[in-house]
């Protein structure tokens, strides 16, 4: 038995680790296209090892730096501020029909799910944000439209389901209040739930560009990725308009567009891959305990 048992985790072990290197293959040939020369791509497609290396991918996209930094600054203030107040609203929300003692738990956890399977509608939506809440060219309309999110609500409940009602109940005999009890035992507790929904919370902030698109118009409050997502159809038109280009004196051929696109990827995604690592033990614990009960 003791050497079936080394023989499967040996086993296991070995399919994780092909696992880990058929996901990380991908970003490194990303990586490595975003340093080849835009001739050297065209005459030997995609190589892990380039035959030639070249930065004018980021010199494109750094051209002006100060425009890049700027949609930078934005998608941290609206992932921070966005992140942590939907997280609080989330924990929250969720205490309160995961407590077996309230009356209307069955009903509230009724309409948190079901706005799950409908919704207003983008129409609407548009209409809500910019003739009743005035907030076209405002930051918080880049945060509003993902502030909660009924799937992290109903994680979030599965986690703090688990919570034995005791602990509440000895914590008001000795004067607690619902307030305190939150923040100061709740909340504690709830730390790996919370690490893996702030997580998702700020993936879903940090890759948000449609909200940008629609709500802001302001060249001073685009998100990074908007602005990634715009850089990107500059460099389509500009090869797929030939004759526009020539007039221009631009030459294609150097023009480095497969590997901007993977300078854009790598400058989008490049931050959150370097913040996850730290989340990792949190964020599978966080699943796999609220994934339990629901």
């Amino acid at each position: 038995m003791p050497k079936k048992l080394e023989f499967s985790k040996i086993g296991l072990n070995l399919l994780f680790i092909v696992l880990s290197i058929v996901v990380v293959l991908p970003f490194l040939l990303v990586v490595a296209v975003s340093l080849t020369d835009e001739k050297t791509i065209t005459k030997n497609g995609y190589q892990f090892i380039p035959e030639s290396f070249s930065l004018d991918a980021y010199r494109y996209l750094l051209d002006a730096p100060d425009i890049l930094l700027r949609a930078y600054g934005v998608t941290i203030t609206v992932t921070v501020i966005g992140a942590l107040t939907g997280l609080l609203l989330t924990a929250m929300t969720a205490y309160v029909i995961s407590r077996p003692d309230y009356r209307y738990n069955r009903i509230t956890t009724f309409y948190v799910f079901f706005t799950m399977l409908f919704s207003g509608g983008l129409v609407p939506s548009y209409i809500l944000m910019t003739q009743y809440l005035h907030l076209k060219d405002s930051l918080l309309a880049l945060i509003l439209p993902v502030l909660l999110s009924p799937f992290n609500i109903m994680v979030m409940k599965g986690f703090m389901s688990k919570i034995p009602l005791e602990i509440i109940e000895s914590a008001k005999i000795d004067g607690a209040r619902e307030l305190r009890i939150f923040f100061r035992i709740i909340l504690p507790l709830s730390t790996p739930a919370l690490a893996t929904l702030g997580l998702l919370i700020s993936f879903t902030y940090w890759n948000e560009w449609f909200n940008g698109m629609l709500y802001i118009d302001d060249p001073s409050k685009v998100p990074l990725q908007l602005l990634l997502v715009r850089t990107l159809n500059s460099i389509e038109f500009l090869t797929s308009n030939s004759e526009f280009t020539q007039q221009l004196g631009i030459d294609l051929a150097s023009f480095p567009n497969n590997s901007a696109r993977m300078a854009i990827a790598v400058l989008a995604g490049g931050p959150m891959l370097v913040i996850f690592p730290f989340f990792q033990r949190f964020f599978v614990k966080g699943l796999t305990v609220g994934s339990l009960k629901g």
